[in-house]
Parts: structure tokens; sequence; C-alpha cells
């Protein structure tokens, strides 16, 4: 069994060292709550809600910028999978929403920029043109690797799937929408298709608080490959750290009953356009 924490935090734009010190602080309440995996919002070193390209770029990092090189020490230091969202310089110096994935040694196992951009994110964003990362932890499963909008796409989290993803983890910073009283975000609820029809668990961490007027949903979530929550049934207002085992075994296996494989049934020949 695998435990994996998304820590939902308050962040602010602008606040580089701030954000670090959050991100910090909630990897070390992971880690001692036994988490092996600690997955963090989309953007965390930055913020989210830039007045202008201008701030975007002044705020981007490197990947190995301080926002990084602190993951990756917190990472060793506290013997966990970090899974996080970055605003990212590239070596052009154009700005990406990315997420990183540090393994326990501190290392920087892979870098994922983000291909759905959404709402006015183009303003700020080069989006990314690579399929999203898959990447084995010994002890810890195969973890898969996107960004927040790129989970309303079900051709893209099927790509992940089909390249061994055990565990997909998603920093997310989803604002808050109007929907009936009593319901859970869309968001959540495409998480939640996203699991059961790929057979796989999805860690999904969001953002608390409000920031420049905009509201964020708290709506961090770890699903099973049933699509049931394991944790985070219900959004919350504030930062919160949720706590799931998760069994990497369940994920492997694509049987539905005794007579239906979701992968062994597909018929991609009849899926051309």
């Amino acid at each position: 069994m695998t435990t994996v924490a998304c820590a939902q935090l308050e962040l602010a734009v602008g606040d580089a060292a701030g954000n670090r010190a959050a991100a910090e602080e909630a990897v070390a309440e992971a880690a001692a709550a036994g988490a092996q995996v600690v997955v963090l919002p989309e953007l965390a070193n930055s913020g989210y809600v830039f007045a202008d390209a201008a701030e975007a770029a002044a705020l981007a990092e490197p990947v190995d910028g301080p926002a990084v090189t602190a993951w990756s020490a917190a990472a060793r230091r506290h013997g966990v999978t970090l899974v996080a969202g970055l605003c990212e310089r590239d070596a052009d110096g154009r700005v990406r929403n990315s997420a990183v994935l540090i393994d326990p040694s501190g290392e920087l196992r892979a870098r994922y920029r983000k291909a759905h951009l959404f709402g006015t994110e183009a303003e700020f964003f080069v989006p990314g043109d690579e399929r999203p990362p898959v990447v084995e932890v010994p002890s810890v499963g195969r973890i898969g690797v996107m960004v927040c909008y790129d989970l309303e796409f079900p051709e893209w989290v099927r790509l992940a799937a089909l390249a061994g993803t055990e565990l997909l983890c998603a920093p997310v910073n989803w604002p808050r929408f109007p929907r009936p009283d009593g319901e859970r975000p869309g968001e959540v609820v495409r998480v939640q298709a996203d699991a059961a029809v790929n057979r796989l668990y999805v860690a999904a961490c969001d953002r608390a608080g409000e920031e420049r007027g905009t509201a964020w949903t708290g709506g961090s979530v770890i699903v099973d490959p049933d699509g049931f929550p394991l944790a985070g049934h219900r959004p919350t207002e504030g930062p919160t750290l949720l706590l799931a085992e998760c069994d990497p075994a369940r994920a492997r296996d694509k049987r539905l009953g005794d007579h239906n494989d979701v992968f062994g049934d597909r018929r991609p020949e009849l899926y051309e356009p």
C-alpha cells in the first residue's frame, strides 16, 4: 500500500518565499502523518491570478530555481515523492504552467508542461506538447503527472493510463463556479470518471482561500479505481491535508467482473476519425 497526500494550501500571487514556506510545512506535516507521496497545488511557487504577462514572467523560475531546490530538499529530508505545480521559465525564456515530480532522494525525475490551457492562461503561458510522463518510483508505483484542465480531456488521461499509470497526480487550481446545493464540483465529478473508466487512482490537489477576487473551490480529492473518493468527499474552505491508502495492484487490474476488461475490451480500430 502507498499512502498518498494532497496538501491543499492557501498561496499568494507574488509571495515566493511565503509560498515555499507553506509548501515545506505541508510536506513535513504529510510525512509525519505517514505519506509517501505528496501532491501540492498548481503554480505552487507563484500563485495564479497574475495582473499581466509581465508579472507571470517575473515570477517564473527555471527548474533549478529556488522553488524546485527547496522542494527537492524537503522531499529528500522527509523521504517522500513530491509532485508540485511550477510557474516555469524554460531555457528559451518562455513561461510554462508546469509540474515536477521529485523522488525521495531529492532527484527531479520528471517535468511536465500543461498542454491544455484554461481561460486566459494563453495570455501568460506557452502550452506543452509532450505526453504526460509516467515515472516508476520504487516501493510507491507508477506515477503519472498532469495539470488541472488536462484532466478534462479523456483522451489525455487515457494516454497516461495506457502508459502504465497507477496513480495520476494532478496539481490543480479550480476557481469556484456556481453549482446546485449539495452537488459536488463538476471538476471532482470528472476526476471520478477519469479514475473509473481507466481503473487507476487520481490525486488532484486544489487551492484554498481567495486570490485577487478569485475564490478557489477547495476541492482536493483522492479517488480509487472504482471512481469513489477515498478522501475529499466535499470541498473545504481552508488549508487541508488529505490522506488515503492506495494499492497499486488494484490499478494494474483492469478487469470488471468475470467478463470484462476496460483495456482488453477497447476497439481502437473503430475510434479513428
